[in-house]
């Protein structure tokens, strides 16, 4: 978690009584649209990246706020940070008319064997969870080589071919058993300060995975992030795509971030803006992935580590009405 100070030119603490008329607006604005990508909304856009923080908004404040702003579908972010026991969880969704899409685990493949018990020890948690209230797809991140805590830089940033084989090989592994034991889909999501960030990495990724059992969950901020083309990916693997994080970020300020060889945890709130501020534009994204599968879910997922409790309702608000706004391929149901 990074101390951060929020940015000024972000939503003020007002927009958290003002959140709810934002959203209704929406639905005034552009309609209920009745078909097209499902769009949903994560605890990471409330600035949730641990699942006990006491800087970060509380749990059943998340869950409030989310109704607030007028989304349906969440994902479960960090295993602990919403309820864990199914039968409250369940619970706590219904009273707010909300459903879960997907679940979250972090994975070090190509650190040698001994990372298979530790991505089981998660998935035994997570997915068992993610199944039980409903939810369809576990993203997983890779292990990052620089401390989203500290900064520090933890190991090379990139991997040697018997690293590469080893990472495919695990997850080519672990979407199998997510999909046997669980009846859940692995997407994979290439992340800042990871080995799986541009879009050469990307097409490796793909390469030497089994789409059988390895498919993406498109994060369009850290995709950008590196310089890479979402549409150009959608085009080149319409196969591959199985899920979408929504995000847009300062295509300027990222520039001066790499160069200046900044920590992504430590810029992230900065260079992750509110739409649509930044880049890439979400409609030509949201029509290539809605003529793949329409049922495919697009979960904004604004990185926000940091920021004050009182400010992510109406930047959620107002980005679910704007997304809404850019296509008639999206929907909250």
């Amino acid at each position: 978690m990074t101390d951060t100070a929020p940015s000024t030119d972000r939503a003020t603490g007002a927009d958290r009584a003002t959140g709810a008329d934002h959203a209704t607006g929406a639905d005034h604005a552009t309609g209920a649209h009745a078909a097209g990508l499902r769009i949903g909304t994560a605890p990471d856009s409330w600035g949730v990246w641990f699942a006990d923080d006491p800087r970060q908004t509380p749990w059943d404040r998340f869950l409030d706020e989310v109704q607030a702003a007028g989304y349906h579908w969440i994902e479960l972010g960090p295993y602990g940070y919403l309820p864990t026991d199914p039968a409250q969880l369940r619970d706590e969704l219904a009273k707010r008319d909300l459903e879960i899409s997907g679940g979250t685990v972090f994975t070090g493949f190509h650190k040698g064997a001994d990372q298979w018990d530790r991505a089981v020890e998660q998935v035994e948690k997570v997915a068992a969870l993610t199944r039980a209230v409903g939810g369809e797809h576990i993203v997983v991140i890779p292990d990052l080589w620089r401390s989203d805590v500290t900064g520090e830089t933890l190991e090379p940033r990139t991997l040697t071919d018997g690293q590469w084989a080893s990472l495919a090989e695990g997850h080519d592994r672990l979407g199998r058993m997510l999909i046997e034991e669980y009846g859940l889909r692995q997407q994979f999501h290439s992340h800042a300060d990871s080995h799986i960030g541009t879009h050469r990495e990307v097409e490796r990724l793909l390469a030497e995975t089994d789409p059988r059992y390895v498919n993406l969950c498109l994060d369009t901020g850290h995709f950008a992030y590196y310089g890479g083309d979402s549409v150009a990916l959608i085009h080149d693997h319409p196969e591959r795509i199985g899920y979408l994080h929504l995000k847009q970020i300062d295509p300027e300020l990222r520039f001066e971030i790499l160069k200046n060889d900044l920590a992504f945890a430590d810029a992230a709130i900065d260079v992750m803006v509110e739409p649509p501020a930044g880049v890439p534009d979400f409609a030509p994204i949201i029509e290539a992935v809605a003529a793949i599968d329409p049922e495919i879910f697009a979960i904004v997922e604004q990185d926000m580590p940091g920021i004050d409790i009182d400010v992510p309702l109406g930047i959620a608000a107002r980005t679910r009405q704007h997304i809404l706004g850019c296509s008639p391929l999206t929907r909250t149901r």
